[in-house]
């Protein structure tokens, strides 16, 4: 599914050159939950960006189901973050304005999967009550705890049938019990999806449930 082939991402802060990654290699299948581990600064939300089509890398090889995303241009690489990553981040990143129904809808209306279109309201109420929010279908994301909110998160990323999801410090800004659930929550839609899970953590809880951990350490892995 993925294999990325000494990968290596470099910055400039004013004439300084920083290497956030270097010669990363590794190759991921469908339904890994994946764990990359490591210090604040060590590369892991560079790598995820990476991974995302978010971001280029200065050297290496990246394939993606087996095609070299260096030969995509840019609305091609628009069009697998649309269709094939989803994507869950600390701070929820929900549309303030919209409620739990058109927040998750607003996946759908972006990918071009014309299918899952044709059953968005069908599809929108199964991950809904997949996530337990079917009450509070019609909230706003102010009306919403930390845990009800990630939980909009990761119903808007799986709702397009992503091939993987990203998630970047999903539990840090959750107390433990939210926490707890939803790991639990993500370890049951990776066994029953088969979704494959890459998360970058430094939560310990959401270690145990990990198939995989890499651990980084000044932009590679040890």
């Amino acid at each position: 599914m993925l294999k990325l082939n000494n990968i290596s991402k470099d910055y400039f802060l004013g004439k300084t050159k920083i290497k956030a990654l270097k010669s990363i290699s590794i190759e991921l299948k469908k339904g890994d939950f994946v764990a990359i581990i490591g210090p604040s600064g060590s590369g892991k939300t560079t790598l995820l960006n990476i991974i995302g089509l978010l971001d280029k890398p200065t050297e290496g090889e990246f394939f993606f189901d087996n095609k070299n995303i260096d030969n995509f241009n840019n609305n091609q690489l628009a069009d697998i973050r649309a269709d094939k990553i989803g994507f869950i981040y600390q701070n929820f990143n929900l549309i303030s304005v919209l409620n739990v129904y058109e927040n998750i809808e607003v996946s759908l209306i972006l990918s071009n999967k014309k299918e899952l279109n044709k059953n968005r309201k069908k599809l929108i109420f199964k991950v809904i009550e997949e996530v337990g929010l079917t009450e509070y279908i019609k909230h706003k994301p102010f009306e919403l705890s930390g845990g009800q909110r990630q939980r909009v998160a990761i119903a808007r990323a799986l709702v397009k049938k992503p091939e993987i999801i990203l998630a970047d410090e999903p539990t840090a800004n959750l107390d433990s019990e939210n926490a707890y659930s939803i790991i639990e929550l993500m370890k049951k839609l990776n066994e029953e999806e088969q979704s494959t899970f890459i998360f970058a953590t430094h939560d310990e809880r959401l270690m145990k449930y990990a198939k995989t951990i890499l651990r980084m350490e000044d932009g590679k892995f040890v």
